[in-house]
């Protein structure tokens, strides 16, 4: 087969690292990435810019692995991460560490189990079922959407029924959404005075806007949550029945209201806006290149023909499943994974003082030009079945025991949106050469991306 024309889609412009921080400070928009400087992308390890607290980044793979493995116990999590986090999900898996955090664990990996996502899959197809009901009326109607948006309100419909059984359209769960925008949009993970000027473990305000909406959601999420505690019947057979009925090993005891809503605080951030991100990139990738687009409509085709894609066809769509990875790599939801030394420690050959950022970037990783050749270029074919890869390069769900829960579950929620609406939908793109990516919460764009809907002929 004919190599397809090489593709780079949007990345920022790498500047060396004081050009890199006046751009950040003079866009002013919180961009993580415009700080990245030009040498992120070569070293195996070095210092970023000048701080009080320090910043290494580290790029090396077995590097990285020890800080993620950290057996000996020296890297929890962030301290400008946990805080950021901490008013919306508390106490949850994503931010604890240590012996709680296997306790979380272990209580939740079940409800993300084989068996788990083959019932959610039905939720999957209900979601997807209605969001092409819209778009084929916003196609007959003329009018352009945000693939960013639309791609966030069908996730974010997803979870909440794989969660709850309750589908998006209800109060509630709108209520939920439209709080989680806020929340993204203004918490404040990382200003850039912060990491200058201040020292490892100080306090990091929110802004009152991102304290009411965390209120509101986690108040939604306990309205949401009692439906279940009160259901005597059985009812329910869905991720928070799933986790309603685990208990600690060791205790017995199963989660409180509170660390319930904790726990699905986390699912609802993590498992829809980060699998949004991709998508957003995916079908902006596939409506800029129509002859990968081509290849992918006839997978679909020889595979399901127009009929309900299933779970088991979505595992033998290996382009489909290419192109996410590959989307993965390029556009790693999770930009940065952050970690804080504890204490005093080496790493290789870096000597590693208390309270340094120890910083992991897939989105560096991702791109490094000693572990993946033309890093930049979207090319689905490493992914493809009997293509050897640098595996211990690739972490879009992180690595070792802090391994996204949901990872499974995002892989065959976006098989099967990706290929359900290539086979009923064209976008076409705005204004394509404007796109720019940006990094704060997410991996998203800049800007909203806008697009016409066509519907296809079937």
């Amino acid at each position: 087969m004919q190599k397809a024309e090489r593709f780079v889609p949007p990345k920022p412009l790498s500047l060396w690292s004081v050009a890199a921080l006046a751009r950040t400070m003079w866009r002013g928009d919180g961009d993580l990435l415009s700080l990245l400087p030009a040498a992120a992308y070569k070293m195996k390890a070095g210092n970023l810019g000048f701080s009080r607290r320090g910043i290494t980044l580290f790029n090396e793979p077995e590097q990285v692995r020890q800080i993620l493995f950290d057996r000996d116990k020296a890297f929890p999590k962030s301290d400008l991460m946990v805080n950021a986090l901490e008013p919306l999900i508390g106490d949850s898996v994503f931010v604890t560490y240590g012996e709680r955090w296997r306790r979380q664990r272990a209580m939740i990996d079940p409800a993300f189990s084989l068996i788990r996502i083959q019932n959610a899959f039905r939720f999957m197809q209900a979601a997807v079922d209605d969001h092409e009901s819209r778009l084929e009326k916003i196609a007959k109607a003329g009018e352009t959407i945000s693939i960013d948006q639309a791609m966030s309100e069908l996730t974010a419909d997803i979870i909440c029924r794989s969660v709850f059984s309750t589908p998006l359209a209800s109060e509630t769960a709108r209520e939920v959404f439209e709080d989680f925008n806020v929340f993204e949009r203004s918490v404040a993970q990382v200003e850039i005075w912060r990491l200058i000027v201040q020292k490892a473990w100080s306090e990091a305000p929110q802004k009152p806007e991102v304290l009411a909406a965390c209120k509101r959601i986690r108040s939604h999420l306990g309205d949401l949550v009692d439906t279940h505690l009160e259901d005597n019947d059985g009812a329910y057979n869905d991720i928070a029945s799933s986790i309603i009925a685990a208990r600690d090993s060791q205790t017995g005891k199963s989660l409180t209201r509170e660390e319930l809503i904790d726990q699905l605080g986390v699912f609802f951030l993590a498992g829809h806006e980060t699998t949004a991100s991709v998508l957003t990139w995916v079908f902006f990738i596939l409506a800029t290149r129509p002859e990968i687009l081509q290849r992918v409509r006839k997978e679909v085709s020889t595979v399901a023909g127009g009929n309900t894609i299933s779970l088991e066809d979505t595992k033998k769509m290996p382009l489909v499943r290419s192109i996410f990875r590959e989307t993965l790599r390029l556009y790693p939801p999770v930009t940065f994974l952050p970690r804080v030394a504890e204490r005093e420690t080496v790493i290789g050959k870096r000597r590693i003082k208390r309270g340094t950022l120890v910083m992991i970037s897939p989105w560096t990783i991702h791109r490094h030009r000693d572990l993946w050749p033309d890093p930049h270029a979207f090319d689905p074919e490493r992914f493809m079945p009997g293509r050897d890869y640098p595996k211990t390069a690739y972490i879009p769900f992180g690595a070792g025991p802090h391994t996204c829960v949901g990872a499974s579950f995002a892989l065959a929620e976006s098989a099967l949106i990706i290929s359900r609406l290539v086979r009923r939908f064209d976008f076409q793109v705005l204004e394509p050469a404007k796109v720019r990516v940006a990094a704060r919460l997410t991996t998203r764009p800049a800007e909203l991306i806008r697009c016409q809907v066509l519907q296809r002929a079937t």
